[in-house]
């Protein structure tokens, strides 16, 4: 396991030293092999990303297995169910955003023209912002069943 977590630390070590060589010299970042290897960098990361998750999660599952029992505190499945909690938030907190991001940039823009709609932009916002509540109020209701 520990060599996964290497060749992911080395993967993240190249893309980040590829991102500071184009960001100072762009000019000399041209060769034809240059960007086919960025994207093999990428390829072996996710894939040793995927990796580390599922052997990891299989050495965490065998080594806590025992002390689940003997604490009786928390299961894998109780903690899976808390996961699962959270993703309505996760998920309508990026749509919200995603929707926030070009309804803000347009309101802006119409605001320097017609400065009189303020209202009705303040309530585009709003609709847009109401994702990211009613994933919070679905995880609260399904933090209940729990």
């Amino acid at each position: 396991m520990y060599w996964l977590i290497a060749v992911m630390t080395l993967g993240i070590v190249g893309l980040i030293a590829t991102g500071i060589v184009m960001e100072m010299q762009p000019a000399k970042v041209t060769k034809p092999w240059f960007k086919p290897t960025i994207a093999m960098n990428l390829v072996i990361f996710v894939c040793a990303q995927a990796a580390l998750i599922f052997i990891g999660a299989q050495d965490v599952m065998a080594a806590v297995e025992p002390a689940v029992e003997a604490s009786g505190e928390i299961s894998i499945g109780l903690g899976l169910g808390i996961i699962g909690v959270g993703i309505p938030t996760a998920l309508s907190t990026i749509g919200a955003g995603i929707a926030v991001g070009p309804i803000g940039a347009a309101s802006l823009a119409v605001l320097a023209e017609k400065p009189e709609i303020f209202g009705r932009t303040l309530i585009y916002l709003g609709l847009a912002e109401g994702i990211a509540i009613y994933g919070l109020v679905m995880s609260i209701l399904l933090l209940d069943k729990i």
